[in-house]
């Protein structure tokens, strides 16, 4: 029962996963590295290099050369200047450490040479060492040994083989080594493996039938036995050993393997390399199965398709070249390869994946200004760029070449950076139609560059052109949402703090509100003023009113002249019991009713009105006209 459950748990076990067949950074247990391998003739003579990691210590570290035993590893030569007997005036071991290895020569071969070596650092039992199998024959011809290539982890391998003439158009591959056969990396047809694809590259030399092979970003899972091949595998041509060993040297500084870049935004990649004892040329190039389009390099070389896009910057503090792709699209997803001219561990591959989003700079891209005129382009740029250093830079084929601040003064466009709003603005006191061109805002940190905008200025000549503003300022869309808000300025940059919208919106309602109310107490204070200057101060008993002079008049006009006119009565108290019948005319009774429904002053002056009439009735009556009405006291 126990034996079927094994079976079945060995059953259901994954399979061999493709990144298993290669050897893992646990197995490579030293990293001294050498042939495995050597042949040599009777009589004849090998040359036997291994190679070591160039640190301080190994430079200057003893090397050796040993052969196995029984009794241990005897020492037969070593960098002391120690030789043993019987090889002595044959033997000899030279350091380069320059180049990274030492070699082994032996010459005057017996058959008693034949064995298994070491070559080594340090003493023999340190294990810091590469096993060397020596193979002595007495033919006339021994096999070619594999070719070593010994690469620092991250750097690029390049392999070169040729097979004459006659495979001039046959079929070129490279292959790698497993149990189970040699294992397809790329062929000339354009077939790669998936787990090369971005990183190697097959193309023909100008020999014929000869070709080279680039591997970048070599890791530890690329150590291992290769062929290099005409034909097909195992059926016709011929194929070549390519031996590589993968160590590391962590002083070098490694670009990322991948960068994520927002469409519509940029991109920046670095290359490092070592000082150059010649000018040489790098350059940068996009990858593809059949080869690697290059588009630009630092003789002023750019391809057309990327013009305005990219910018090479060259830093020798640092061993840097940065490159900045802007106005990123689908289409520019893929692998992208530094490269130089001369030397192979120069080079460098970074794959480059567009992702969505909104660009952190803001700005419209194609301003059109007319000759002569003013011009202002203006950046906007999110809070986490506020320590950035930010600048405006005119893009040519070299470089991108950064304008001079404000503050400086010198003739031509001035750039400013408003902290407070937030924008980075880009002014031209006079346009000249030598200012046409490509335009980028940009921010950088710690000599490091970060992201940029590119932006394309038209100029026009004569009075044709779309704006005739004496001074024009590009316009700039909305920045996204969360980042920073724009407020109601004239250059509309954005405002520091995002609260204040509010504020702002309440003020604009309720400044016209104002403006009305104001309108309306003004037209009141000036009919009341005018109302007061036409009247005159009466006393009359206790009361202090204003009473028009207009309203006497009409009083005498319907007095007792005019008694035919009276249609009613109203009872007026006097004072006490007293009361008093008087008649109205309609014109006084329709005043009465319009002084009630008034305010206070409207009474008073009404009141006072009355009391005159009643004097007038009294008087008139006096003279036989008219006879006032018995009335009884109403109490």
């Amino acid at each position: 029962m126990t034996s079927l459950a094994f079976i079945l748990l060995l059953a259901f076990l994954p399979a061999e996963s493709a990144r298993s067949k290669y050897p893992p950074k646990s197995s490579i247990s030293s990293p001294v590295f050498g042939p495995q391998q050597v042949y040599g003739l009777l009589n004849g003579s090998i040359t036997v290099t291994c190679f070591y990691p160039p640190t301080r210590v190994n430079r200057h570290d003893r090397k050796y050369w040993c052969k196995e035993s029984t009794r241990g590893c005897s020492t037969i030569t070593s960098t002391n200047g120690y030789t043993a007997p019987g090889y002595q005036g044959r033997a000899s071991i030279t350091d380069n450490p320059q180049e990274e290895n030492f070699q082994i020569s032996i010459s005057e071969l017996t058959m008693a040479d034949a064995g298994t070596y070491q070559c080594g650092i340090g003493i023999n039992s340190r294990k810091l060492y590469h096993r060397v199998n020596l193979d002595v024959s007495q033919g006339s011809h021994i096999p070619e040994g594999a070719e070593l290539f010994y690469v620092k982890l991250h750097s690029t391998l390049t392999m070169t083989c040729n097979f004459g003439s006659e495979y001039e158009s046959t079929r070129k591959f490279l292959c790698k080594m497993d149990k189970n056969g040699c294992v397809n990396i790329i062929d000339s047809y354009g077939k790669v493996d998936e787990d090369y694809i971005g990183r190697t590259l097959l193309s023909n030399t100008k020999a014929p039938g000869s070709f080279s092979i680039m591997i970048t970003q070599m890791s530890w899972e690329d150590s291992g036995l290769y062929l290099c091949g005409v034909g097909v595998y195992g059926q016709n041509g011929e194929t070549k050993e390519l031996d590589v060993h993968v160590y590391e040297e962590t002083s070098i500084p490694q670009g990322k393997p991948t960068i994520f870049g927002v469409k519509g935004s940029s991109a920046t990649f670095e290359c490092h390399y070592k000082p150059l004892k010649h000018s040489s040329v790098n350059y940068w190039c996009k990858w593809r199965q059949n080869g690697c389009y290059r588009i630009i390099d630092n003789s002023g070389y750019v391809s057309d398709l990327y013009e305005g896009r990219v910018a090479m910057y060259d830093n020798p503090d640092n061993q840097t070249i940065t490159i900045i792709l802007n106005q990123l699209k689908d289409s520019d997803e893929g692998y992208y390869w530094c490269m130089t001219d001369e030397e192979e561990e120069q080079k460098s591959s970074t794959e480059l994946k567009i992702v969505e989003g909104e660009p952190a700079l803001q700005g419209k891209k194609d301003v059109e200004a007319q000759e002569g005129s003013q011009l202002n382009l203006t950046c906007l740029y999110p809070c986490r760029y506020y320590s950035y250093q930010k600048y405006w830079c005119k893009w040519n084929s070299a470089s991108c070449t950064p304008l001079p601040a404000s503050d400086q003064r010198q003739p031509g466009p001035d750039v400013t950076c408003d902290t407070d709003d937030k924008t980075v603005i880009l002014s031209f006191d006079s346009v000249a139609k030598s200012d046409q061109g490509w335009y980028w805002c940009g921010v950088k940190r710690n000599g490091l560059y970060g992201e940029t905008m590119a932006v394309y200025l038209s100029v026009t000549a004569g009075g044709s052109a779309g704006r005739s503003l004496e001074v024009l300022d590009a316009d700039v869309p909305s920045p996204p949402e969360g980042d920073f808000t724009p407020q109601g300025r004239a250059n509309s940059a954005a405002s520091e703090s995002p609260n204040q919208s509010g504020p702002n919106t309440l003020l604009l309602v309720l400044a016209p509100v104002g403006a009305v109310l104001l309108i309306i107490a003004t037209a009141f204070a000036v009919f009341k003023y005018r109302q007061i200057k036409r009247s005159d101060l009466v006393s009359v008993g206790s009361y202090r009113t204003n009473i028009s002079m207009s309203d006497f008049e009409s009083v005498k006009d319907y007095g007792a002249s005019n008694n035919a006119c009276v249609k009613e009565t109203q009872e007026t108290r006097i004072g006490g019991d007293e009361f008093v019948t008087a008649t109205a005319t309609p014109e006084s009774a329709a005043e009465t009713k319009k002084a009630k429904r008034s305010s206070k002053e409207g009474a008073d002056l009404a009141y006072s009105a009355f009391l005159l009439t009643s004097s007038s009735i009294v008087q008139g009556s006096s003279g036989g006209e008219a006879t006032a009405p018995d009335v009884s006291p109403q109490i």
